[in-house]
């Protein structure tokens, strides 16, 4: 019933935010009369805020039209190059053709935002590289058709993906994928098969939670699985697609994501306030670019989400040695040629550091000569693979790792 009337909600506001927006223009219009009304543009601004706040943020485009090789700027096209129910696995095509340089897919995280969330990911490695990333569906447009997606249909889909681009694939996972990343690799240097990765880089991710546990980590080892379920899972209402499947719902995450860092949103949506009174355009665009993603969401299977809760947050299964993958036990030590990096940022507060770090112990087996272990100072869980500390000292030692795998 709770998205139900979520919905409901939805629908009821959409009146509603349609007239703000519309006096909003009036009281901003410089032929307007009423915008010389003393106090006027305070109102705009209010009605602004409330269209930014109750408006639905559609997925994200990743807007990545171009990129520069050799000095010299190429286009970028995305091409779909597998599709499956609960995900397709995109490619960027360069115009330009470099067959040397490296295969690289990045995995993206199923965690509540789309995929275009890596975009400053894809962008610095672009240049250097052939990027592929697995794009994600919202479970709430998957009809019950297409059946149920949990976390061993993930690892599924990983091998899948990576057998699709075939051999001397290197694979980047961002957050949530570093365990279905890992057990994924395990299976496949178990198989012996062709396509095994090259090179695994495994970026702030719960490898063992259990390490300096955050806040999500408490939240999971407080809280019996039976919680979880009865609270957070809910079904898709009509007239989704994939109505009556059962989903976590975006709108329940993002309220999540939100009370973990509820004044600094507070006062992001009071300098959104001013910025459209006092006219400063820049700032305006500045706010509604970062929230345009950070508010755009999507449901997750609510098989998929139990069973990563309770392997991963509750018990644990990888770092203790006991994650099995359709009854079959994943043993990462099993991993050999496959150079390993792991990347962790000093504040962040989703997954600390050595949580990602644990996956060195796991995979007994690689050659010291390559590993490679990197904390970076001062960055908390977004600043490890987008904005200035991920373009100008993560990604240089990535491209590095990739190149001498």
């Amino acid at each position: 019933m709770m998205y139900f009337a979520h919905e409901i909600g939805r629908v009821a506001l959409e009146p509603v935010r349609l007239l703000t927006k519309a006096q909003s223009t009036l009281l901003q219009h410089p032929w307007s009369p009423v915008s010389r009304i003393p106090g006027a543009r305070s109102v705009a601004s209010a009605y602004g805020v409330f269209g930014d706040l109750t408006r639905r943020y559609p997925k994200p485009a990743f807007n990545l039209s171009t990129t520069i090789c050799d000095g010299e700027v190429v286009g970028v096209s995305e091409t779909v190059v597998k599709r499956k129910p609960f995900a397709q696995l995109k490619h960027f095509q360069r115009d330009v053709q470099r067959p040397n340089d490296p295969k690289l897919l990045i995995v993206a995280p199923l965690s509540g935002h789309f995929a275009s969330l890596l975009r400053g990911t894809v962008e610095a490695m672009l240049p250097e590289h052939d990027v592929y990333i697995t794009d994600w569906r919202d479970a709430c447009k998957v009809p019950l058709s297409d059946g149920d997606f949990g976390l061993d249909d993930y690892i599924d889909y990983v091998i899948e993906f990576i057998d699709h681009l075939g051999p001397d694939t290197h694979v980047l996972a961002v957050c949530q994928p570093v365990v279905p990343v890992l057990a994924a690799t395990a299976i496949m240097a178990e198989d012996g098969h062709p396509a095994t990765p090259r090179s695994l880089a495994l970026m702030s991710g719960p490898v063992d939670g259990r390490v300096d546990p955050t806040a999500p980590c408490k939240l999971a080892t407080k809280n019996k699985l039976a919680w979880f379920k009865r609270n957070l899972v809910h079904p898709v209402p009509a007239p989704y697609p994939g109505a009556m499947r059962k989903v976590y719902p975006g709108f329940l995450q993002l309220a999540g994501f939100v009370n973990m860092n509820f004044d600094r949103h507070v006062d992001a949506y009071r300098g959104l306030f001013r910025s459209i009174r006092d006219e400063q355009s820049d700032k305006v665009t500045r706010h509604r670019n970062f929230y345009d993603e950070y508010l755009a969401v999507m449901d997750l299977p609510a098989t998929y989400y139990l069973d990563t809760i309770q392997r991963v947050f509750q018990e644990f299964h990888l770092a203790r040695g006991c994650f099995e993958h359709r009854g079959r036990l994943v043993k990462p030590a099993a991993i050999r040629n496959t150079a390993l990096m792991t990347v962790e940022g000093e504040k962040d507060d989703i997954s600390s550091p050595g949580q990602t770090r644990a996956a060195h112990s796991l995979c007994v087996n690689v050659p010291d000569s390559r590993r490679v272990q990197h904390l970076q100072e001062g960055v908390g869980h977004y600043g490890v693979f987008n904005g200035s500390q991920w373009r100008e000292s993560i990604a240089p030692k990535l491209r590095d790792f990739i190149r001498s795998a």
